[in-house]
């Protein structure tokens, strides 16, 4: 559960790097690299409608649990979804 609650507390970092303009693009090790190429080809599987949006649902039935669980914390802005780069922003921000 340490992963819920790492996600709860980068909820902010992520509003503030969406806030200051910032991205996910930042220099990475390479197992953080592999980390995030996985999550692209499972967030591409799991957004059936491909508008590049992750809604709930398609998070549920994508089986991103994960993101799933934490998607009231990714949702910041109570959007209803969720993009690849706030998903990123929060891997990276937790170190991969």
């Amino acid at each position: 559960m340490i992963f819920k609650k790492q996600f709860v507390s980068c909820a902010l970092a992520l509003a503030m790097v969406a806030l200051a303009g910032g991205s996910a693009a930042q220099t990475v090790d390479a197992s953080t690299q592999a980390k995030l190429t996985e999550l692209e080809t499972r967030f591409k599987a799991a957004d059936k409608n491909a508008d590049g949006k992750l809604t709930l649902e398609e998070a549920k039935e994508g089986g991103m649990t994960r993101i799933a669980d934490a998607f009231s914390h990714i949702d910041v802005e109570k959007k209803g979804y969720v993009t690849l780069d706030q998903i990123k922003a929060l891997l990276i921000k937790n170190g991969g």
